[in-house]
């Protein structure tokens, strides 16, 4: 009887030069506010080049929001909204990636934390494929998108406007590109060192 040998894990690191997490939110019922968050990184596997298997672990520095005024950005840090002092992070663990239909699209979903509120939320995620860059390096490219409501994490200051309505709209736009490098899989199989063996023992 043949031995099946193991499906190859493959680790991908989130280049960082050509991702982005941006948002965009209602104000004032007539147009949009754009933000991003700036500093972010992920642990992501696949079971040899499959996304439909990936494993990601996002997290996000919640301070590092920006969106283009300071003063904005500093009340979005404060107990108002994201409370960076006592919630610095935002994370995202993947649950499952459905497959592609037509048009490429999966849904993608997940557990998005926040304000230390944890809930499922569902993606679309379009696959822009995998190619080789000029330097030999594999690059995987990704579109994410949803629609999340801020007051489902506890995200619920606003301010009344005279003519009715409040200024900040509820319902959050969540836009992010994402381009990956494959750095292989040798590191997860490391031989052991005899010298740090016997140190163990």
């Amino acid at each position: 009887m043949k031995k099946t040998e193991p499906e190859t894990k493959t680790k991908w690191s989130v280049d960082q030069a050509h991702s982005e997490i941006t948002f965009k939110v209602r104000h004032l019922k007539i147009a949009h506010v754009k933000g991003a968050f700036k500093a972010f990184d992920a642990s992501i596997y696949t079971t040899g080049k499959d996304f439909t298997t990936a494993e990601i672990d996002l997290w996000i520095d919640a301070s590092s929001i920006d969106t283009g005024d300071e003063k904005r950005d500093v009340h979005l840090k404060s107990a108002d909204f994201f409370d960076v002092q006592h919630h610095k992070q935002i994370s995202f663990t993947s649950i499952n990636i459905g497959k592609t239909d037509l048009d490429g699209n999966h849904d993608f979903w997940g557990e998005l934390t926040m304000m230390g509120i944890t809930k499922n939320i569902k993606l679309n995620l379009q696959f822009g494929g995998i190619v080789n860059d000029p330097w030999g390096n594999e690059k995987a490219g990704f579109t994410i998108t949803g629609k999340i409501l801020r007051s489902d994490w506890g995200l619920i200051w606003n301010a009344t406007l005279e003519a009715g309505g409040v200024m900040v709209g509820d319902e959050v736009i969540i836009i992010c590109e994402v381009e990956l490098t494959n750095i292989g899989y040798a590191d997860l199989i490391m031989p052991m060192d005899p010298t740090a063996l016997m140190k163990m023992l």
